[in-house]
C-alpha cells in the first residue's frame, strides 16, 4: 500500500497553513499514495492561548477539516488528519486536540481526542502545561479502513505503551503517532520509542511530524523535531524524513504484520498478573 507522510512547518495562521497542506496532499495523490497522513496540530502551531482562542474554531466550523475532507473525496484517498486544535463547549474553555480518519468519500469514519497531556519540565528553559489549554480525551479508538484496522494516538501518547498494546489487542495492524515533538526529547527518545511501540505490538507505526521553527504572530516561536518515521512491525526504520518539510512516500507490505507476530507472538503470550 502506497503511503505518504506529510512533514509540515505550519505557522499560527490556519488560512495560510491550509494552502500548503492542500498542495502537499495533491502531490502525494499524484505520486500514487492511497493513504496520506498529516502531523499533530495541522491547522495551527501556537504557544499563545489567547491567539489560539482567536484563531481556532469548533469542529463543525473548522475550515481545515472541511477543506481536507473535500480534497480527500476529490482525490479518492484515505486521509489521517493527525490532529486539529479545536474549540469545545466545555465550561473551562479548553480546546480539543483531535485526530480524524477520513475515507475516500470524504466522510469522518473515526475521531480520537489525545488522551495524555504534555505537562512536563524538559529543562529550566523549556516547560509545557498542555492540560491548561487542552482537555484530555478518555476513549481509545481503532479506525476500520480498507487496508485494515488503524489505532489512533497523538504525540505524547507515544510514551504510554499500555495504550498501544490495547489498540493492537483490539485488532490494529497500524498505529499512527502524528506529532509536534520537542527537539530535546525528540533527539533523545523519538526513534527509540517509535521502534519500541512497533516491536511490542507487531504493528506498522506511522508518525508524521511537524518540523523546524514555526512562524508566530504572538512573537514567541516554537521549534519542533521533524523526522517523520515509518517503522515496520519488526521494529526497523523504513523511512526517516529528516528535518525538511515535504511529502515522503513509502510502500507498506501489510503481510509483514502477520510475519512479525508469528516470529514473536507477544500479543498472544501476554498474561494477566497480580501486584506488585
Amino acid at each position: 500500500m502506497r503511503t505518504a507522510l506529510l512533514q509540515l512547518n505550519v505557522s499560527d495562521d490556519p488560512v495560510a497553513n491550509l494552502e500548503g497542506t492542500l498542495g502537499y496532499l495533491r502531490q502525494a495523490a499524484a505520486e500514487g499514495a492511497e493513504f496520506v497522513l498529516t502531523p499533530e496540530v495541522t491547522n495551527c502551531v501556537s504557544t499563545s492561548r489567547a491567539h489560539q482562542n482567536a484563531m481556532l474554531q469548533h469542529e463543525e466550523d473548522d475550515i481545515t477539516l472541511a477543506a481536507l475532507q473535500a480534497e480527500a473525496k476529490a482525490l479518492g484517498i484515505w486521509l489521517l488528519i493527525g490532529s486539529l486544535g479545536l474549540k469545545t463547549r466545555d465550561a473551562d474553555g479548553r480546546f480539543a486536540n483531535r485526530s480524524f480518519m477520513i475515507d475516500p468519500q470524504g466522510d469522518v469514519v473515526a475521531r480520537y481526542d489525545k488522551i495524555h497531556m504534555f505537562d512536563v519540565d524538559v529543562s529550566p528553559e523549556e516547560t509545557w502545561r498542555e492540560s491548561q489549554g487542552y482537555r484530555p480525551g478518555t476513549q481509545a479508538v481503532v479506525a476500520e479502513t480498507a487496508f485494515g484496522p488503524v489505532g489512533l494516538t497523538i504525540c505524547y501518547d507515544l510514551r504510554f505503551p499500555k495504550l498501544h498494546a490495547a489498540l493492537a489487542g483490539a485488532g490494529a495492524h497500524i498505529l499512527t503517532v502524528p506529532a509536534a515533538f520537542s527537539p530535546v526529547t525528540g533527539a533523545a527518545h523519538w526513534h527509540t520509542l517509535l521502534r519500541a511501540r512497533a516491536i511490542e505490538t507487531g504493528c506498522f507505526v506511522l508518525a508524521p511530524a511537524q518540523t523546524g521553527l514555526h512562524a508566530s504572530a504572538a512573537h514567541k516561536t516554537r521549534r519542533t523535531y521533524g523526522h517523520s518515521l515509518v517503522v515496520t512491525p519488526w521494529g526497523e526504520v523504513q523511512m526517516d524524513a529528516g528535518d525538511v518539510p515535504g511529502v515522503y512516500i513509502t510502500d507498506l507490505d501489510m503481510g509483514e504484520v502477520a510475519k512479525a507476530r508469528a516470529r514473536v507472538p507477544s500479543l498472544e503470550n501476554a498474561r494477566p498478573f497480580d501486584g506488585p
